[in-house]
């Protein structure tokens, strides 16, 4: 139990130290606008510096594709259009319980506006029991609770385009209606960077092949990070900081462990910057991401992104490369999620009702454990239950 006497005594320390922060902020606000300012005088020159010494670059900067002062005015949706969304959960592998298996489950939701049609919000749930499920990632060194949460996005990934793809594929289809397909997150895996490549592959390969065939039905995919904690775009202004002739960071800094000469504004956000720059409904310019793991994508898949003032916060949306190349079909993607942000009350509702039928709570992983326990005393297994350490916790003498 929480003793909150006890804490009260630790808050004013929290909140001077969040007045500073906020004090420091506004300096790095400051400063970031002056190097805004200088690379949209330079910023082809500067371009053409990033990809000539992209190799000897010690940080990850996004490419502007378009001009640095750049801010769009997102317009109307159509008035037909669909929304399609999945979101992911889980049950964890416990020693403790009845038997050592996962689950995970995932919401599904399809929403039609100005087509007199009934919605789609259900879940599927799929358990995994099998040896080779269970301790395959053990092979590579990756916790499973860890290889869960990668199995939960390539499910994630597969029912979205099974579903938007069976939606609008003929017979029977509706492809003359606008559509777009959201995922809640980042389009990035870059905590696959480190996996062993057999492991990453048979995590990313599944996603990618599902991305290509909403492609090919042409549906656009959009990631929405909300709350991003993102430096890639500011990580271009560390160019017109550098105060040596190249950013050869290999050579004039690679003996340097922190407080690098270009790092005039860490740690603020690009979130935190934009938010400064753009009006409610605005984009600001369109990046093309330079993370490595990206180098294992497909050309056409390759993330771009921008920020968007969607009125609640300043929102990174993550497209692949080919929905950023037509740029009808990007301004016709922003304002359906726009629109969803709008409907949501701040947050994409197509998003938050996955999440909402995707969400296992206690009393789902009470039946789910339930149903389990009836059906192995059906098939004659002995001696089932909880281990006395769970069965003890589940309860107090207090």
């Amino acid at each position: 139990m929480l003793d909150l006497a006890k804490l009260a005594g630790q808050i004013p320390g929290i909140s001077q130290h969040l007045r500073k922060e906020a004090l420091a902020s506004r300096q790095r606000l400051e400063q970031a606008q002056i190097l805004l300012a200088s690379a949209q005088t330079r910023q082809a020159e500067l371009m053409a510096e990033q990809e000539n010494w992209r190799d000897r670059l010690i940080f990850s900067a996004a490419v502007p594709v378009e001009p640095l002062d750049t801010r769009i005015d997102i317009q109307l949706p159509p008035y037909s259009h669909s929304v399609f969304a999945t979101d992911g959960s889980q049950i964890s592998p416990s020693h403790h319980e009845i038997a050592y298996c996962y689950l995970i489950n995932v919401g599904r939701i399809m929403l039609h506006y100005g087509q007199s049609l009934h919605p789609l919000l259900d879940s599927l749930p799929e358990v995994f029991y099998r040896t080779e499920d269970l301790y395959v990632a053990k092979e590579w060194g990756i916790r499973l609770e860890e290889w869960m949460g990668y199995r939960r996005n390539v499910s994630e990934a597969q029912m979205l385009s099974e579903m938007a793809c069976r939606w609008v594929l003929p017979p029977g289809g509706h492809p003359d209606i606008p559509n777009l397909a959201m995922v809640d997150g980042s389009l990035i895996y870059w905590f696959l960077d480190g996996l062993p490549s057999e492991a990453r592959n048979k995590i990313l390969s599944p996603i990618l092949a599902a991305w290509e065939q909403l492609k090919k039905t042409n549906i656009p995919l959009m990631g929405y990070v909300s709350a991003s904690r993102s430096v890639e775009a500011l990580n271009f202004f560390r160019l017109p900081a550098c105060p040596y002739d190249h950013p050869n960071c290999v050579v004039h800094c690679g003996d340097l462990v922190d407080n690098y000469p270009c790092q005039k504004i860490t740690p603020l956000r690009d979130a935190t910057f934009w938010g400064s720059q753009l009006a409610p409904g605005q984009r600001s310019p369109l990046y093309r991401s330079s993370l490595r793991i990206l180098d294992l994508y497909d050309e056409s898949q390759r993330v771009y992104f921008c920020y968007v003032n969607v009125g609640s916060e300043i929102a990174r949306i993550e497209i692949p490369a080919w929905v950023a190349e037509d740029s009808q079909l990007f301004s016709q993607s922003l304002s359906i999620m726009l629109t969803q942000v709008q409907k949501g009350y701040g947050y994409p509702v197509a998003l938050a009702e996955a999440h909402n039928q995707a969400v296992v709570r206690g009393s789902d992983r009470a039946r789910f454990f339930a149903l389990l326990e009836l059906q192995l005393i059906r098939a004659g297994v002995r001696n089932v239950g909880t281990s006395y350490k769970e069965t003890r916790k589940r309860g107090s003498i207090a």
